[in-house]
Protein backbone atom coordinates (compact mmCIF):
# COMPACT_ATOMS: atom_id res chain seq x y z
CA UNK A 1 0.00 0.00 0.00
CA UNK A 2 1.39 3.58 -0.98
CA UNK A 3 1.80 5.79 1.84
CA UNK A 4 3.47 9.60 2.24
CA UNK A 5 7.03 7.86 2.55
CA UNK A 6 6.13 6.61 -1.33
CA UNK A 7 6.71 10.05 -2.64
CA UNK A 8 9.92 11.02 -1.03
CA UNK A 9 11.52 7.66 -2.10
CA UNK A 10 10.23 7.96 -5.37
CA UNK A 11 12.15 11.23 -5.22
CA UNK A 12 15.03 9.72 -3.81
CA UNK A 13 15.53 6.71 -6.14
CA UNK A 14 14.99 9.05 -9.06
CA UNK A 15 11.79 7.32 -10.36
CA UNK A 16 8.97 9.63 -11.16
CA UNK A 17 5.95 9.97 -9.45
CA UNK A 18 2.62 9.42 -11.44
CA UNK A 19 -0.53 10.75 -9.91
CA UNK A 20 -4.12 11.32 -11.18
CA UNK A 21 -7.30 12.97 -10.06
CA UNK A 22 -10.14 10.33 -9.67
CA UNK A 23 -14.26 11.72 -8.01
CA UNK A 24 -16.01 8.53 -8.35
CA UNK A 25 -15.76 4.82 -7.05
CA UNK A 26 -15.23 3.08 -10.05
CA UNK A 27 -12.64 5.34 -11.65
CA UNK A 28 -10.97 5.07 -8.39
CA UNK A 29 -10.74 1.11 -9.17
CA UNK A 30 -9.61 1.57 -12.32
CA UNK A 31 -6.83 3.93 -10.88
CA UNK A 32 -5.96 1.53 -7.80
CA UNK A 33 -5.59 -1.63 -10.49
CA UNK A 34 -3.35 0.52 -12.72
CA UNK A 35 -1.06 1.10 -9.43
CA UNK A 36 -0.89 5.20 -9.65
CA UNK A 37 1.10 6.44 -7.09
CA UNK A 38 -1.82 8.72 -5.83
CA UNK A 39 -4.67 10.08 -6.37
CA UNK A 40 -5.67 13.31 -5.90
CA UNK A 41 -9.82 14.34 -5.47
CA UNK A 42 -9.37 17.55 -7.12
CA UNK A 43 -11.54 20.44 -6.49
CA UNK A 44 -11.47 20.74 -10.02
CA UNK A 45 -14.59 18.38 -9.94
CA UNK A 46 -16.36 21.62 -9.83
CA UNK A 47 -15.84 21.80 -13.09
CA UNK A 48 -15.42 18.48 -14.76
CA UNK A 49 -17.84 16.78 -12.15
CA UNK A 50 -20.83 19.57 -11.38
CA UNK A 51 -20.15 21.86 -14.33
CA UNK A 52 -18.79 25.29 -12.75
CA UNK A 53 -16.99 27.62 -14.91
CA UNK A 54 -14.65 27.49 -11.78
CA UNK A 55 -13.25 25.73 -8.51
CA UNK A 56 -14.92 28.38 -6.35
CA UNK A 57 -17.98 26.95 -6.07
CA UNK A 58 -17.55 23.78 -4.51
CA UNK A 59 -17.76 22.96 -0.72
CA UNK A 60 -16.37 20.80 1.56
CA UNK A 61 -19.32 19.02 1.94
CA UNK A 62 -19.55 17.64 -1.54
CA UNK A 63 -16.10 17.16 -1.46
CA UNK A 64 -16.14 14.45 1.40
CA UNK A 65 -18.58 12.94 -0.68
CA UNK A 66 -16.69 12.59 -3.56
CA UNK A 67 -13.57 11.65 -1.45
CA UNK A 68 -15.67 8.77 0.53
CA UNK A 69 -16.14 7.24 -3.12
CA UNK A 70 -12.67 7.52 -3.98
CA UNK A 71 -11.48 5.88 -0.87
CA UNK A 72 -13.89 3.12 -0.67
CA UNK A 73 -13.13 2.23 -4.82
CA UNK A 74 -9.01 2.72 -3.88
CA UNK A 75 -7.94 0.21 -1.58
CA UNK A 76 -4.52 0.28 -1.81
CA UNK A 77 -3.40 4.03 -3.53
CA UNK A 78 -2.82 7.23 -1.69
CA UNK A 79 -5.71 9.47 -1.54
CA UNK A 80 -5.09 13.37 -1.36
CA UNK A 81 -8.26 15.53 -0.30
CA UNK A 82 -8.55 18.83 -2.41
CA UNK A 83 -9.41 21.74 0.20
CA UNK A 84 -11.74 24.05 -1.28
CA UNK A 85 -12.14 27.79 -1.16
CA UNK A 86 -12.49 29.26 2.20
CA UNK A 87 -12.66 25.68 3.57
CA UNK A 88 -9.18 26.56 5.47
CA UNK A 89 -8.78 30.45 5.46
CA UNK A 90 -10.26 32.01 8.22
CA UNK A 91 -8.37 30.22 11.10
CA UNK A 92 -6.02 27.55 12.26
CA UNK A 93 -8.78 26.21 14.22
CA UNK A 94 -11.76 26.20 11.03
CA UNK A 95 -8.32 24.24 8.78
CA UNK A 96 -7.44 22.11 11.45
CA UNK A 97 -11.30 20.77 12.43
CA UNK A 98 -11.88 20.58 7.99
CA UNK A 99 -8.86 19.16 7.47
CA UNK A 100 -9.87 16.54 10.09
CA UNK A 101 -12.74 15.70 8.05
CA UNK A 102 -10.92 15.19 4.72
CA UNK A 103 -9.00 12.41 6.90
CA UNK A 104 -11.80 10.90 8.57
CA UNK A 105 -13.89 10.48 4.73
CA UNK A 106 -10.91 8.47 3.47
CA UNK A 107 -8.11 10.81 2.82
CA UNK A 108 -4.63 10.11 3.88
CA UNK A 109 -3.55 13.62 3.43
CA UNK A 110 -4.37 16.85 2.32
CA UNK A 111 -3.47 19.65 -0.62
CA UNK A 112 -3.76 23.27 0.33
CA UNK A 113 -2.56 26.27 -1.93
CA UNK A 114 -0.64 28.86 -1.41
CA UNK A 115 1.43 30.07 0.34
CA UNK A 116 0.86 33.21 3.60
CA UNK A 117 2.44 32.53 6.85
CA UNK A 118 -1.61 31.61 7.93
CA UNK A 119 -1.06 28.30 5.44
CA UNK A 120 2.20 28.03 6.96
CA UNK A 121 1.12 27.97 10.14
CA UNK A 122 -1.74 25.34 9.14
CA UNK A 123 0.88 23.23 7.43
CA UNK A 124 2.52 23.00 11.02
CA UNK A 125 -0.72 22.24 13.30
CA UNK A 126 -2.04 19.66 10.80
CA UNK A 127 1.28 17.31 10.34
CA UNK A 128 1.67 17.76 14.08
CA UNK A 129 -1.83 16.51 14.86
CA UNK A 130 -0.58 13.62 11.97
CA UNK A 131 -2.56 15.12 8.74
CA UNK A 132 0.26 14.71 5.79
CA UNK A 133 -0.17 17.96 3.50
CA UNK A 134 1.00 18.72 -0.06
CA UNK A 135 1.46 22.13 -1.00
CA UNK A 136 0.39 23.56 -4.27
CA UNK A 137 2.26 26.83 -5.55
CA UNK A 138 2.81 28.48 -8.97
CA UNK A 139 -0.55 29.15 -10.47
CA UNK A 140 -2.77 28.60 -7.97
CA UNK A 141 -6.83 28.02 -9.07
CA UNK A 142 -8.64 29.77 -5.51
CA UNK A 143 -6.33 32.80 -6.40
CA UNK A 144 -7.48 33.19 -10.04
CA UNK A 145 -9.34 36.22 -9.41
CA UNK A 146 -5.96 38.14 -7.80
CA UNK A 147 -3.53 36.56 -10.45
CA UNK A 148 -5.40 37.95 -13.11
CA UNK A 149 -6.47 34.76 -14.59
CA UNK A 150 -5.56 31.72 -16.01
CA UNK A 151 -1.18 33.60 -16.09
CA UNK A 152 1.66 31.21 -16.25
CA UNK A 153 3.95 32.19 -13.32
CA UNK A 154 7.90 32.22 -12.66
CA UNK A 155 8.52 34.00 -15.42
CA UNK A 156 11.66 35.50 -14.20
CA UNK A 157 14.29 35.40 -12.07
CA UNK A 158 12.90 37.18 -9.34
CA UNK A 159 9.55 34.93 -9.57
CA UNK A 160 11.38 31.87 -9.60
CA UNK A 161 13.27 32.59 -6.56
CA UNK A 162 10.40 33.98 -4.83
CA UNK A 163 8.16 30.29 -5.51
CA UNK A 164 10.99 28.41 -4.34
CA UNK A 165 11.32 30.82 -1.31
CA UNK A 166 7.77 29.59 -0.86
CA UNK A 167 8.17 26.08 -1.30
CA UNK A 168 10.99 25.67 1.32
CA UNK A 169 8.64 27.78 3.76
CA UNK A 170 6.10 24.85 2.77
CA UNK A 171 8.85 22.15 3.00
CA UNK A 172 10.19 23.14 6.53
CA UNK A 173 6.82 23.41 7.78
CA UNK A 174 6.39 19.57 7.39
CA UNK A 175 4.80 19.24 3.39
CA UNK A 176 5.66 16.19 2.22
CA UNK A 177 5.49 17.40 -1.61
CA UNK A 178 4.60 20.35 -3.54
CA UNK A 179 2.33 20.85 -6.53
CA UNK A 180 4.09 23.51 -9.08
CA UNK A 181 1.63 24.80 -11.69
CA UNK A 182 1.34 26.34 -15.08
CA UNK A 183 5.13 28.04 -15.05
CA UNK A 184 7.61 27.12 -17.75
CA UNK A 185 9.82 23.83 -17.34
CA UNK A 186 12.96 25.62 -16.50
CA UNK A 187 11.34 27.35 -13.82
CA UNK A 188 10.26 24.33 -12.29
CA UNK A 189 13.47 22.52 -12.72
CA UNK A 190 15.36 25.04 -10.68
CA UNK A 191 12.62 24.82 -7.91
CA UNK A 192 12.77 21.25 -7.54
CA UNK A 193 16.38 20.98 -7.85
CA UNK A 194 16.55 22.63 -4.60
CA UNK A 195 14.06 21.66 -2.92
CA UNK A 196 14.59 18.29 -0.34
CA UNK A 197 10.85 17.36 -0.97
CA UNK A 198 9.49 16.07 -4.70
CA UNK A 199 7.16 18.37 -7.13
CA UNK A 200 4.55 17.43 -8.64
CA UNK A 201 3.80 19.37 -12.54
CA UNK A 202 0.81 20.27 -13.82
CA UNK A 203 1.64 22.52 -17.06
CA UNK A 204 5.41 22.84 -15.76
CA UNK A 205 7.68 20.41 -17.68
CA UNK A 206 9.33 17.33 -17.24
CA UNK A 207 11.74 18.03 -14.81
CA UNK A 208 9.56 18.24 -11.79
CA UNK A 209 9.47 14.64 -9.44
CA UNK A 210 6.23 13.42 -10.78
CA UNK A 211 2.94 14.35 -12.61
CA UNK A 212 -0.85 15.10 -12.19
CA UNK A 213 -3.51 15.62 -14.73
CA UNK A 214 -7.13 16.18 -14.37
CA UNK A 215 -8.47 11.99 -15.64
CA UNK A 216 -11.41 13.60 -17.51
CA UNK A 217 -8.82 15.40 -19.34
CA UNK A 218 -6.54 13.11 -20.41
CA UNK A 219 -8.96 10.60 -21.45
CA UNK A 220 -11.26 12.89 -23.26
CA UNK A 221 -14.28 12.55 -21.60
CA UNK A 222 -14.53 16.73 -20.84
CA UNK A 223 -14.45 18.52 -23.50
CA UNK A 224 -15.54 22.66 -22.37
CA UNK A 225 -11.70 22.93 -23.26
CA UNK A 226 -8.56 21.57 -22.88
CA UNK A 227 -5.39 22.59 -21.45
CA UNK A 228 -2.52 23.17 -23.36
CA UNK A 229 -0.38 20.74 -20.91
CA UNK A 230 -2.72 17.92 -21.51
CA UNK A 231 -2.22 15.05 -23.71
CA UNK A 232 -5.31 12.82 -24.66
CA UNK A 233 -4.69 9.09 -24.16
CA UNK A 234 -8.32 8.62 -25.17
CA UNK A 235 -11.37 9.72 -26.48
CA UNK A 236 -14.31 8.63 -24.16
CA UNK A 237 -16.40 11.68 -25.47
CA UNK A 238 -16.73 10.40 -28.95
CA UNK A 239 -16.21 6.57 -27.74
CA UNK A 240 -19.83 7.67 -25.40
CA UNK A 241 -21.32 9.35 -27.78
CA UNK A 242 -21.64 6.18 -30.35
CA UNK A 243 -22.37 4.14 -28.15
CA UNK A 244 -25.20 5.92 -26.48
CA UNK A 245 -26.55 6.86 -30.24
CA UNK A 246 -26.26 3.38 -30.61
CA UNK A 247 -28.50 2.20 -27.73
CA UNK A 248 -31.03 4.97 -28.72
CA UNK A 249 -31.52 3.88 -32.28
CA UNK A 250 -31.55 -0.07 -31.11
CA UNK A 251 -34.62 1.05 -28.51
CA UNK A 252 -36.39 3.07 -30.82
CA UNK A 253 -35.99 -0.13 -33.95
CA UNK A 254 -36.67 -3.00 -31.06
CA UNK A 255 -33.65 -4.68 -31.43
CA UNK A 256 -32.83 -3.48 -28.10
CA UNK A 257 -33.28 -5.42 -25.54
CA UNK A 258 -33.22 -8.78 -27.15
CA UNK A 259 -34.36 -12.48 -25.86
CA UNK A 260 -30.74 -12.42 -24.42
CA UNK A 261 -31.41 -9.39 -22.22
CA UNK A 262 -34.86 -10.64 -21.29
CA UNK A 263 -37.09 -12.82 -18.80
CA UNK A 264 -39.45 -15.55 -19.58
CA UNK A 265 -42.39 -16.96 -17.70
CA UNK A 266 -42.86 -20.65 -17.00
CA UNK A 267 -44.89 -22.25 -20.39
CA UNK A 268 -47.54 -23.02 -17.41
CA UNK A 269 -48.01 -19.61 -16.37
CA UNK A 270 -48.20 -18.31 -20.43
CA UNK A 271 -50.75 -20.81 -20.67
CA UNK A 272 -52.75 -19.43 -17.62
CA UNK A 273 -52.70 -15.57 -18.96
CA UNK A 274 -53.86 -16.54 -21.99
CA UNK A 275 -56.74 -18.29 -19.92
Amino acid sequence: MKTVSTFQRLKDSGEKIAMLTAYDYSTAQVLDKAEVDAILVGDSLAMVVLGHENTYNITLDEMLIFVSAVARGAKNSFIIGDMPFMSYNLSIEQGLENAGKMIKSGANAIKLEGCNEHIVNLVKRCTETGIPVLGHLGFTPQLMNTLGGHKIQGKTSDKIEAILESAKKLEEAGCFGVVLELMPADSAKYITENLKIPTIGIGAGVNCSGQIVVIDDILGKFTDFTPRFVKKYANLHDEILKGVELYKKEVKTEIFPSEKQSFELDKEEKEKLKN
